[in-house]
């Protein structure tokens, strides 16, 4: 699932994208191996129900109905936003959640922070049931475990693997895989993110490195610049991005190497993670803010 980028760079550096948005129509990318092995557990478990969290254009509610729908488990999301409740016709993300016949029950952005107590689990258990635990994005060990399978031997020869990263559990399954000798570089997709330690807990390697300086202003923002990058991009190599993670990461990635920040020869892997589901959704937000849109 490797393709060359047709992009000429100073110092004999190349590019090669790894699409991992093929994988699945509707389980996107890094979604995909993040649900893979949660999967299996809860059907091992004898679960018949999956419950997660996410906000109102997560790829991880989305890819979490699909995969609901595909494997026949039954699925709940915890919105964040009780506003949302009415919007849903608005929304392409919770519409296509729903079809797959996602339960979608909204809370207040207060209420959400306690997502992970005990307290709130418990009550969500005597709403809803016996279900599956998929925590918001998807991060746990098996999560990272299926993350572990995105770089094969085909991949070792790469001096870098960059990825964006949101909750750390795909950057930390590429560290765990990564090659003798290849540098791990994440381009956080979110502002301020302190996600050090979120990854130091499932990835004890010391090969990888955040980079920082291109969230856009923080997750789920964007520019102008970004939209014509992300447009542009898909003129010249027909792949298109997300605007949340992977535009990001390879608006960064370019711009390094555009630079000189990376040595020359360097053999760089991007991995596309997917979340191409949010564009509709981010689309009517710019025509709302009379940008450009995304165009595929």
């Amino acid at each position: 699932m490797n393709h060359v980028i047709p992009l000429k760079f100073n110092n004999n550096i190349t590019l090669t994208v790894k699409r991992e948005d093929l994988l699945h129509p509707h389980i996107s990318g890094n979604k995909f191996r993040k649900l893979k092995y949660n999967i299996l557990q809860a059907k091992a478990e004898g679960k018949t129900a999956l419950l997660t969290f996410g906000g109102a254009f997560s790829n991880h509610i989305a890819a979490t109905a699909a995969a609901g729908k595909e494997y026949n488990f039954a699925t709940i999301g915890i919105i964040r936003g009780e506003e949302l409740a009415h919007k849903i016709a608005d929304n392409p993300t919770l519409t296509f959640a729903q079809q797959c016949g996602m339960q979608l029950h909204f809370i207040t952005r207060e209420a959400y922070k306690n997502k992970t107590e005990p307290d709130f689990i418990a009550n969500l258990i005597q709403q809803f049931g016996d279900f599956y635990l998929l925590p918001e994005g998807g991060t746990n060990d098996l999560a990272v475990k299926g993350c572990e399978e995105i770089l094969d031997a085909n991949d070792a020869n790469f001096t870098h693997v960059c990825c964006a990263v949101g909750t750390g559990g795909t950057i930390a399954g590429i560290i765990n895989s990564a090659a003798e000798g290849q540098k791990v570089l994440g381009f956080p997709a979110l502002k301020g993110a302190g996600l050090l330690n979120d990854i130091c807990k499932f990835a004890p390697k010391g090969n990888w490195e955040l980079v920082e300086d291109y969230h856009f202003g923080g997750y789920g923002k964007v520019t102008e610049e970004l939209i014509l990058f992300i447009n542009d991009f898909y003129v010249k190599t027909g792949i298109l991005l997300d605007p949340v993670y992977t535009a990001k990461l390879f608006f960064g990635v370019i711009d390094l190497v555009n630079k000189g920040w990376f040595a020359p020869n360097s053999n760089i892997l991007l991995i596309h993670t997917g979340g191409l589901q949010g564009i509709a959704g981010m689309n009517k937000e710019l025509i709302r803010k009379k940008l450009p849109i995304i165009k595929s």
